[in-house]
């Protein structure tokens, strides 16, 4: 994360087109993934579908590299960091959201990984000793409050009763897992690698994780026979993978982790319309004034007069 080392960006940084563009595009395709990862769950075991995903992302993140010229040679330092972000990222985090799905809506899993900025607010504080705001901490009560009562209307409404909480704590430690890899490809040796050199190798080690993990768990590859599937696998490799995390992880060297992440406000919105219009996602009252909240929460955040991360 290198907005304090590259100053402080004015309040409205967010407004400026060579932030604002990638932040919505990152936030408008992210948005949509929810949704087609939900339809995968029925078609594979969950890490397969999350290897093979991957395994499409990865070489194909290596040519975006090769296209731009960037040097693939990582030193030992860099190598430990790639395998710590694909452990966390492409392994952990994805490994977690896909189960979390199981449980909870789409919607419902969006939400709550839209409140990706405090993990990465206070891992950035601990980790690379940046200050969390008044403002900043104001918000997250708010939002925390909203995400509560999304949370309490879905243990309500969910056929499978006591089973949702299981999906809330992976959705948690999905979004733990983001955090991880979010801050600590801000470090020192991050900051000195191209973006699309640690994001090629990180989903390399990534993809021999999940591999490794599906196999252990699911048993030998699955390979369902859908094209809808595989273009949905496809969608999610380049879309939701190769065009989006290069972008993300440049935000974060740029306005610092915290501010990157609230691109979950416009994420949140994408993916509660689309659970609602193709999931039959069923609101009430209370439903309503908790995605009130935790946008508002999250709105507060952003409109902090100084980088948070």
């Amino acid at each position: 994360m290198t907005a304090m080392a590259e100053g402080h960006p004015p309040p409205h940084a967010l407004l400026r087109p060579g932030i604002a563009i990638p932040f919505l595009i990152v936030a408008l395709i992210w948005g949509s993934t929810w949704f087609v990862i939900l339809g995968q769950n029925d078609a594979a075991p969950a890490s397969w579908s999350i290897t093979w995903r991957f395994l499409i992302a990865t070489p194909a993140m290596f040519a975006v590299a090769a296209a731009m010229r960037r040097p693939l040679r990582l030193n030992a330092a860099g190598h430990r960091l790639a395998v710590l972000v694909g452990v966390t990222q492409f392994c952990g985090n994805y490994n977690f959201v896909y189960r979390a799905e199981e449980y909870l809506t789409s919607g419902i899993v969006a939400v709550m990984i839209g409140l990706l900025l405090v993990p990465n607010t206070i891992l950035a504080r601990v980790v690379l000793g940046q200050v969390i705001t008044r403002r900043f901490a104001i918000g997250s009560a708010i939002a925390i409050a909203g995400i509560g009562l999304l949370l309490l209307h879905e243990a309500r409404m969910a056929p499978l009763g006591g089973q949702v909480w299981l999906g809330v704590l992976l959705a948690l430690a999905a979004m733990l897992c983001a955090s991880i890899s979010n801050v600590m490809q801000a470090n020192e040796t991050g900051k000195s690698l191209p973006t699309v050199s640690l994001l090629a190798w990180a989903m390399l080690y990534g993809t021999a994780c999940d591999a490794v993990l599906a196999w252990l768990i699911a048993g030998p590859p699955v390979l369902p026979t859908s094209a809808a599937y595989w273009w949905g696998t496809a969608y999610l490799a380049i879309a939701g993978s190769v065009v989006t995390f290069p972008m993300y992880y440049t935000l974060i060297r740029q306005i610092g982790a915290g501010r990157a992440s609230y691109n979950g406000v416009v994420v949140i919105v994408i993916a509660m319309l689309i659970s609602t219009l193709f999931e039959s996602y069923r609101w009430s009252l209370l439903a309503g004034i908790g995605a009130l909240l935790a946008l508002a929460g999250l709105v507060v955040a952003l409109r902090a007069r100084k980088p948070l991360t």
